[in-house]
C-alpha cells in the first residue's frame, strides 16, 4: 500500500494539520505508541471519522505531542514493524474490510522522524476492522455501534457520496494532472476555448468536479475525471477493470475470437474512437438501389452510438471486476454493462431513464455525446424500425443488464416472439409519439403489402393474447381498430 512522495508533500500537509488546536475525528497524534491491533482500529475509526466530516484522507502522525504539537520525532518503523511473521501492512489490510487505501511515509524534521499514516475516507459503507466497525467521538477511539446517531449519519452520508465524487488519484502536482487527463479533449467535447495557461485550464477542470484540491494543497483526481478524459484508464488502479471491451466472433457462438480490443481512454475522450472501431469491425449488408449496389452497416449507427453511450452512463460502477462489454456475432451485437436497472426493462421506451451516475449522464450530454433525456431509446426503436430490423431485446441477468441489436432478417424467418416483441416496441413507440399503432402502421413497420394484411392481424392477436398490447377503442370495427401498450391505459 505504499507510494512514494517526496517530503515537500508531507511537509506541507504536516504543516496544514498541526494548525488544528486538538485531535479531531479525522486527525491523531502519537509520540511512539505504535500497537498492531490499535492501529487497525485507528484507521477504522479515522477513516469514517474523514468519511462523517467530508474529508477525502485521515491521518495518524507519530512522533508529535497530541497536546502541545511538539515535533519529538519516532522510534516506529512501520517497513520493519511485524505481526507474528507478517509485515505490518500486509496484516492491517488482511483485517480490514473493505480494504481502503492506506499508506505509511517517514520524513526528517530537524534530524527527526515523523511517520505519516494516510488513510482513505470510508466509501460505501463503515470501514471495519476485525469486523468491528470504529468512530472517534471527540479524541476518544469508540465502537461505532454504540453510537447509532452516528452511524446513522455515516450511512446517509455513503447514500448520497456518488461515485463520481469519489477519488482515483491523489497527492498530485499541476503537470501530473495534466500528464493523466486529456484536457484538450475536454474543452474540444464542450466546445470553449483551451485557456492559455496551466491555472485556467485547472480551474476549468475544478469547476467541472474533475479534479479537487486536498488537504495538502495538492491536487486529486476524481472517478468523474478519470473515467471520462484519462488518457490511459491503466494508471487509475481502481478504474482498469472499467475500461470497455470490444470482442468480434467469427459466428453466432463464442467459440472462435477474430479480434479482442480493451479500450485505454477515458469514455468521453475515446466515444469517437470507440464508435469508429465498432463501426469499422461490423458486418455490412448489400443493397440495391436504382439498379446500383450499395454497401450499408448492419445496424444503424444512431443505435450503435444511443445504445454504447447508455452501457457506460447506467452501469453499477460498484460492481468490481467487470465493466462494459460490446460483443459482435455474424447476426447479433450484445451490448452488456455491470449493474441491474433502475427501469423495468419493457419501460424503457417511455420512461426517462433513472441513472446512478447522474453527474456523469449529465456532463456526457452537455458534451453531446448521448441524447436528451427519455429520447435515446425511443430513437433505437425508430432506427430498427426504419431499417426494417428485428426488435432489439432488452434484458438482464442476475448482475447485468444486456441489449441485443438482430441483423436484416425476412419477417418470415422470425419466431413468434420476435413478432410480438416488435409489435409491442411498435405500439410503445407510437404511443409515445401521440399516436396509435394500426394493422397500417404495423404493416408498413415489417414493410408487408396491403393483400397480406392477415398476416399482421394475426402478428396483433398473439400480442394481445401475450398482454402487451390493449384495443383502445372496443367499439370501433376491427379493421379501424386502434392499439396502445398495455402500461398505457
Amino acid at each position: 500500500m505504499s507510494i512514494y512522495r517526496d517530503d515537500g508533500y508531507y511537509l506541507g500537509l504536516l504543516k496544514e494539520l498541526l494548525k488544528y488546536p486538538n485531535e479531531t475525528e479525522w486527525v491523531e497524534f502519537k509520540h511512539n505508541k505504535a500497537i498492531p491491533e490499535e492501529i487497525g482500529e485507528y484507521i477504522s475509526a479515522l477513516s469514517n471519522g474523514a468519511a462523517l466530516h467530508g474529508k477525502n484522507s485521515a491521518y495518524m502522525v507519530w512522533g508529535v505531542d497530541d497536546a502541545s504539537h511538539e515535533i519529538l520525532g519516532t522510534t516506529f518503523q512501520p517497513t520493519t514493524t511485524k505481526e507474528g511473521n507478517e509485515e505490518l501492512e500486509n496484516w492491517l489490510l488482511r483485517l480490514l474490510d473493505p480494504k481502503v487505501e492506506f499508506h505509511f511515509h517517514t520524513i526528517k524534521i530537524e534530524e527527526k522522524n515523523v511517520v505519516v499514516l494516510e488513510i482513505s475516507a470510508a466509501f460505501r459503507h463503515p470501514t471495519r476492522f476485525k469486523q468491528t466497525e470504529y468512530i472517534r467521538v471527540g479524541s476518544y477511539k469508540k465502537k461505532l455501534k454504540e453510537y447509532p446517531e452516528k452511524e446513522r449519519k455515516l450511512w446517509r452520508i455513503f447514500d448520497n457520496v456518488p461515485f463520481e465524487k469519489q477519488i482515483a488519484a491523489e497527492q498530485l502536482e499541476d503537470s501530473e494532472i495534466l500528464e493523466l487527463i486529456d484536457y484538450p479533449a475536454y474543452f474540444d467535447l464542450l466546445k470553449i476555448p483551451l485557456p492559455e495557461g496551466r491555472s485556467g485550464i485547472l480551474e476549468a477542470l475544478e469547476s467541472d468536479g474533475l479534479i479537487v484540491k486536498n488537504d495538502g494543497g495538492q491536487w486529486n483526481i476524481t472517478n468523474l475525471g478519470a473515467i471520462l478524459f484519462a488518457r490511459d484508464l491503466s494508471q487509475f488502479k481502481g478504474l482498469s477493470r472499467k475500461a470497455i471491451r470490444v470482442i468480434q466472433y467469427e459466428s453466432t457462438n463464442k467459440i472462435k475470437t477474430i479480434r479482442e480490443q480493451i479500450g485505454k481512454k477515458g469514455y468521453a475522450c475515446g466515444f469517437e474512437g470507440l464508435i469508429s472501431y465498432i463501426n469499422s469491425i461490423l458486418p455490412t449488408n448489400e443493397v440495391i438501389k436504382q439498379a446500383f449496389r450499395e454497401t450499408v452497416p448492419m445496424y444503424p449507427e444512431l443505435a450503435i452510438r444511443e445504445l454504447v453511450a447508455n452501457a457506460l452512463i447506467h452501469q453499477d460502477f460498484f460492481q468490481t471486476g467487470t465493466g462494459p462489454m460490446i460483443e459482435i456475432y455474424s447476426n447479433r451485437i450484445e451490448i452488456t454493462n455491470p449493474g441491474l436497472p433502475l427501469v423495468p426493462t419493457d419501460r424503457f421506451l417511455d420512461n426517462p431513464p433513472k441513472s446512478r451516475n447522474e453527474v456523469l449522464a449529465s456532463l456526457m450530454r452537455r458534451m453531446g455525446i448521448c441524447e436528451e433525456r427519455g429520447s435515446g431509446i425511443d430513437k433505437v426503436v425508430f432506427e430498427t424500425e426504419y431499417y426494417q430490423l428485428p426488435a432489439p431485446i432488452f434484458t438482464t441477468s442476475l448482475e447485468h443488464t444486456m441489449t441485443i441489436l438482430f441483423a436484416h432478417k425476412e419477417l418470415k424467418d422470425m419466431d413468434k416472439e420476435d413478432r410480438i416483441r416488435a409489435c409491442y416496441l411498435h405500439a410503445s413507440l407510437k404511443y409515445v409519439e401521440h399516436d396509435y399503432m394500426t394493422n397500417t402502421s404495423l404493416r408498413e413497420r415489417f414493410g408487408i403489402e396491403e393483400k397480406n394484411r392477415s398476416m399482421v392481424s394475426k402478428i396483433i392477436n398473439d400480442t394481445l393474447e401475450a398482454n402487451k398490447i390493449l384495443i383502445y377503442d372496443e367499439s370501433v370495427g376491427s379493421r379501424a381498430r386502434k392499439y396502445i401498450p398495455w402500461w398505457a391505459r
